[in-house]
């Protein structure tokens, strides 16, 4: 069983930064590759990143390239992501994953779920 918890959003204006965090509890975070997702209203969930377990290799968005990062310290059990250049189209609820061992870009490939973090990005 693992549990994950989100924590950092909130409100920025466009062009600001903001980091957010996911810290595992249950299982060492090492176990899975992680992935971030968000999701604004009336959309479906979006893939913004996902991280291999040992945080050797990422996969962005493209999106979100080149602005956000994603990285992850596994003795902490904890999983960032450093978002810049922060766009009005950013504004979602961002939810950490975690599942499998490189990552992937389907949420249906994730066994576990934060609750999520809210972001809003003001123009």
């Amino acid at each position: 069983q693992v549990q994950l918890v989100e924590s950092g959003g909130g409100l920025v204006q466009a062009g600001g930064s903001l980091s957010v965090s996911c810290v595992a509890s249950g299982r060492t975070l090492s176990s899975f590759a992680m992935g971030w997702f968000r999701q604004a209203p009336g959309k479906e969930r979006e893939f913004v990143v996902a991280i291999s377990w040992s945080g050797k290799s990422t996969y962005y968005a493209d999106s979100v390239k080149g602005r956000f990062t994603c990285s992850r310290d596994n003795d902490k059990n904890t999983v960032y992501l450093q978002m810049n250049n922060l766009k009005p189209e950013d504004t979602a609820v961002y939810y950490c994953a975690a599942g499998g061992k490189y990552g992937s870009s389907r949420t249906g490939d994730y066994l576990y779920w934060g609750q999520g973090t809210q972001v809003t990005v003001s123009s």
